[in-house]
């Protein structure tokens, strides 16, 4: 399983993964003009300084934000996400890396408001002073899970919910599937982005099935890998080299912009030279 304290593990190719997407996730709501609400379940501090000595233990953003960061050829789709980069780390520098919470804020517009929920004490104390007098950011100390009864169906009817587990105790992929078809119960109509790490394949397969047995219709299924061969054959080793994104309701044509995008990932980030990506309909409509 992984570390709960996501610093040891900040900028690393998973966040950079997840947070292109949420920026492209976030970016189709804004295309609208009505508001939107964004729920974010498991929000963390916030902002992290690749500095500080946990970040440093294993410099995991090595191989991951710092491979993309000073990219001239950068896709055009990576945009708004290095933008967002680049407004916590003005000097150029590479020191802070944005987490969801920070990168969301960027695409907020007035009017639009989002929900924070952290439930390790600390960190929710760092992300409400973070968040202090933004009257679009509502942070609560709360389980993530117990969040999506009690901020859907939002008020906008439009919107997003970031649903990214630490996967730090057993049974989370059924605690997942089971939590998603409750939320779409009561808000079918929102958008669900629900990340994974890819470690072991057989899980991989039974959330699947779990996920497709709520019988909730269009769901895109997202994966990047930085060694090729995780992308097809079943991971025992505990070590995370490919992560997924579950996407449901997604904006329209996600799947075709996401095949570029996770190529140029693919390639900007694997350990081999030969990373890999899945974009398939888990679930068509």
């Amino acid at each position: 399983m992984l570390a709960y304290r996501h610093l040891f593990h900040a900028g690393n190719f998973a966040d950079v993964f997840k947070h292109a997407l949420l920026v492209r996730l976030l970016a189709a709501l804004g295309q609208k003009a009505k508001p939107f609400f964004y729920l974010d379940t498991h929000a963390g501090l916030g902002r992290y300084d690749l500095a500080h000595a946990w970040a440093q233990k294993a410099r995991e953003f090595d191989h991951g934000i710092a491979r993309v960061w000073l990219r001239r050829d950068a896709p055009p789709a990576l945009a708004g996400y290095l933008a967002a980069m680049r407004a916590e780390n003005p000097d150029g520098r590479l020191r802070y890396y944005p987490g969801s919470p920070c990168i969301a804020r960027h695409l907020l517009r007035p009017g639009d408001r989002m929900a924070l929920t952290e439930l390790n004490k600390s960190d929710c104390a760092e992300l409400a002073a973070r968040f202090a007098g933004d009257r679009q950011v509502q942070v609560r100390r709360m389980d993530g899970y117990e969040a999506l009864g009690t901020f859907l169906p939002p008020k906008e009817r439009r919107g997003l919910v970031l649903l990214d587990s630490s996967f730090d105790r057993a049974g989370e992929f059924a605690r997942i599937a089971a939590a998603i078809a409750g939320a779409h119960r009561r808000w079918a109509t929102g958008t669900y982005a629900v990340w994974y790490p890819a470690i072991e394949r057989p899980a991989i397969r039974r959330f699947e099935r779990e996920i497709a047995d709520t019988g909730i219709r269009k769901v895109l299924q997202l994966e990047l890998c930085v060694v090729a061969e995780t992308a097809t054959r079943a991971l025992q080793t505990g070590v995370m080299l490919g992560c997924g994104m579950l996407v449901i309701n997604p904006p329209w044509r996600l799947d075709e912009e996401a095949a570029p995008l996770l190529d140029w990932l693919a390639q900007a980030m694997a350990r081999d030279g030969k990373g890999a990506r899945v974009v398939r309909w888990l679930v068509p409509e």
